[in-house]
């Protein structure tokens, strides 16, 4: 009772009211990853949607971590652990854990900043540990004081004041439980500790490289006692070989907003250091276009013309020369609608030779009245805005005056994604920059994406394309595993070089060879998995499968009808799993929301890589649901149905889209497979961060992808196919281009 009365005072002198004009200081992270002291976390928190990736090193032991500020209010940090095994005091393991901190108050004049957390609430719980913090600026110092349960409180200061409230909270799981596991003794145990701290910004320092700005030092109090495992967690013995000895832990950070570094001297024994880099996708690091736009060359002057002829071909040749073209090729035998018509075509093949040295790939073109319509697949540019935008700067100087508006329609992977109309004079002004985005997009109109060439049904004019097209490419590829408890990183590297042909209509034939060229995924143990091994021998399939046929396959993907979009595949869909697969999507373009289903029936390749198969087969597929959620540019999407290792349930991702297009998500997956039966990690869980690369420089549809998974296990897992409905067409919608409204000026 006591201990619990001590305790209450000390909340009560923290909280009470005093008048300190809050500062502004930017803060610095801690070696756990997350803002914070030295290994106490504090009551700060980075701008929103800022990323923090880095290491902390030290003796016996490395974090690295990965910190999102989800939320103005929510820190996320996952950190896996490179340490001394301390079951058995010599070798090593791996720990990878998930921690949130939660903001309760703001700081203000009177009261300081106070925010709650929970570390490594999923994972093995040998870090586990919740905390109450406040923090409060003042003169250049920032004071902060808490309290620690778990990992944090071993130091035991007082008993658990909880206790009054239920006696469920004197008690608190002593066993380290298994990799990615809910823990759910929060706030429990026997054990509390006070830790607390102060950080003061220095005064620049002249240096002979020149002056340093932004060190920052810091001294810090803390609840967790324990230097190491090795004395077992919570020790509960006089074994003192794990203990800490000293609670007071010093250290000296330099940050300048995008690098974070530190060294600090920590538990009276040991030296560490620590490193990070920062991402704001709301302002990333300003890159030169590695190609500037094209200037917006004037329109032509007024000539005179006929009207358009109403039974031209359907077909021009584009790539015959323009000088070899005559009107006795195409055009029906009358003079004078011979030569309107060699002028139109000889227009045409100038729009489609200046669309594609924009890096499109032309689809049609005509003139109805005072409309311009064109059709363009793929290009190097990821938002209707951006399209929209290089097309005007593509025909501005060859459409006629007359040719008042443009009507764009835009195809990805043979499927229209995008139909846009709008008056052309505002998107060559605003490509000019004398017109603002803003009034550029609210003159733009996004249609239903019909696939249709000739919207109505008037092809009087129309000139095509061929649609036979052959791309190709070569490309890296990098595979990461962080789950394997024998090695912190397991990772493969290759190169892929793969090509899609297209037939028209929206089929295709695709495929890749992959060349593996260094890694040390093969080396991961082999799966101990109760249910079919449809993605944990993954060690197996990096060992047997040097060179390898990640895909080929056949597909059609189509506009079913207006904004209803169909898939369907067949033959080596994904690296390990071939068989055929169907997919239908609904994505209104003008709703926050998207409903589609799959249906696949594949079957398990050979871990070669090649043309072989295994016994495995199972039909699966899920039903989606995708939203656009009303605040913080968060969207979700929730599926439901059959997996691969034959188990139903579901699946609830929610991630947050940046106008830069940077993305970072989560997502967990709870099927009918018990806990017990999953195995380490209990359901399938894990992050992601998307970056395109267009941000840092060159004009790219490519898109950076890291997933990070604190365990590889078999349940609640999906197909990966290369073209999915909702990654081809996502970015045909009104969300997307008010997101990329910018792209009017690129």
């Amino acid at each position: 009772m006591l201990r619990s009365s001590r305790l209450a005072l000390l909340l009560l002198l923290l909280l009470l009211p005093c008048r300190v004009v809050a500062e502004e200081v930017a803060p610095t992270g801690s070696n756990f990853g997350g803002v914070g002291l030295i290994e106490t976390r504090n009551a700060r928190f980075r701008e929103d949607g800022v990323i923090d990736a880095g290491a902390s090193l030290r003796r016996d032991r490395r974090f690295y971590f990965l910190s999102f500020q989800a939320l103005p209010f929510l820190e996320t940090t996952f950190r896996t652990t490179d340490r001394l095994n301390g079951t058995t005091g010599s070798g090593r393991t791996t720990d990878r854990a998930l921690d949130l901190k939660l903001r309760l108050l703001p700081e203000s004049d009177d009261l300081p900043a106070l925010a709650i957390g929970l570390q490594d609430m999923i994972g093995t719980g040998l870090y586990g540990g919740e905390y109450v913090v406040a923090s409060k600026r003042w003169h250049g110092f920032d004071l902060s004081l808490g309290l620690g349960w778990g990992r944090l409180g071993t130091a035991d200061d007082f008993g658990n004041p909880l206790d009054a409230v239920s006696d469920r909270f004197r008690t608190r799981r002593r066993a380290v439980g298994n990799g990615g596991t809910l823990r759910t003794d929060f706030f429990r145990g026997d054990q509390v500790a006070v830790f607390g701290g102060v950080e003061y910004s220095l005064p620049p320092v002249v240096t002979p490289l020149g002056v340093v700005e932004g060190l920052r030092a810091k001294l810090e109090w803390s609840g967790d006692d324990l230097r190491d495992e090795r004395g077992g967690y919570p020790a509960q013995t006089d074994n003192l070989r794990g203990r800490a000895r000293s609670r007071l832990n010093a250290g000296l950070s330099w940050s300048n907003g995008s690098v974070d570094a530190g060294l600090s001297f920590v538990h009276g024994t040991d030296a560490l250091f620590r490193l990070s880099f920062q991402l704001n996708p709301e302002a990333p690091p300003e890159v030169p276009r590695l190609t500037p736009p094209p200037p917006v060359p004037a329109p032509p002057a007024p000539a005179n013309r006929a009207p358009p002829d109403r039974n031209p071909p359907t077909q021009i040749p584009v790539d015959q020369p323009l000088s070899d073209r005559t009107p006795s090729d195409h055009f029906p035998p009358d003079r004078a609608a011979a030569g309107q018509a060699q002028a139109d075509a000889q227009l045409a093949g100038a729009v489609f030779d200046a669309l594609a040295q924009a890096g499109f790939r032309p689809l049609s073109f005509s003139l109805q009245g005072g409309e311009a319509r064109l059709a363009v697949a793929e290009g190097r540019f990821r938002t209707v805005a951006q399209v929209l935008g290089r097309v005007v700067r593509a025909v501005e100087g060859l459409l006629p005056p007359e040719a008042q508006v443009l009507r764009v329609g835009w195809w990805i992977a043979g499927v229209e994604v995008a139909a846009a109309v709008a008056p052309r004079e505002t998107l060559a002004e605003a490509a000019r920059g004398t017109v603002s985005p803003e009034e550029a997009f609210a003159a733009t109109t996004l249609l239903p994406a019909t696939g249709l060439l000739c919207p109505g049904g008037d092809c009087a004019g129309e000139h095509r394309a061929p649609a036979t097209t052959l791309s190709y490419g070569l490309e890296p590829r990098l595979a990461v595993i962080l789950g394997d408890p024998t090695a912190t990183l397991r990772w493969q590297a290759g190169l892929a070089a793969g090509g899609r042909l297209e037939l028209g209509s929206g089929f295709a034939l695709s495929g890749a060879v992959a060349q593996r060229l260094a890694g040390n995924l093969d080396g991961g143990l082999p799966s101990d998995s109760r249910l079919p091994h449809v993605r944990s021998d993954y060690a197996r399939y990096a060992a047997e499968g040097k060179t390898t046929i990640p895909a080929l396959y056949a597909e059609r993907i189509w506009n079913v009808a207006p904004d209803v979009f169909g898939r369907v595949t067949a033959g080596l869909i994904e690296p390990m799993f071939g068989g055929v697969g169907a997919e239908v999507l609904w994505r209104p373009h003008d709703r926050s929301w998207a409903v589609g289903a799959d249906l696949n029936w594949v079957r398990q390749r050979a871990y070669d890589g090649l043309l072989g198969f295994r016994r495995y087969s199972v039909v699966t597929g899920q039903v989606s649901l995708y939203a656009d959620l009303p605040v913080w540019n968060l969207y979700g999407i929730v599926r439901a149905g059959r997996y691969l290792a034959g188990d139903w349930g579901g699946t609830v991702e929610v991630g947050r889209r940046f106008r830069n297009g940077i993305e970072v998500g989560g997502f967990a997956t709870f099927t009918d497979v018990s806990f017990s039966r999953f195995g380490e990690g209990s359901f399938d869980k894990g992050i992601y961060l998307r970056v395109p690369l267009d941000i840092f420089g060159p004009d790219t549809r490519s898109v950076a992808q890291a997933t990070i998974r604190p365990v590889q296990r078999d349940g609640g897992q999906r197909l990966s196919v290369d073209n999915p409905l909702w990654g081809v067409t996502r970015d045909g919608r009104d969300e997307a281009l008010a997101r990329g409204v910018g792209g009017f000026a690129r």
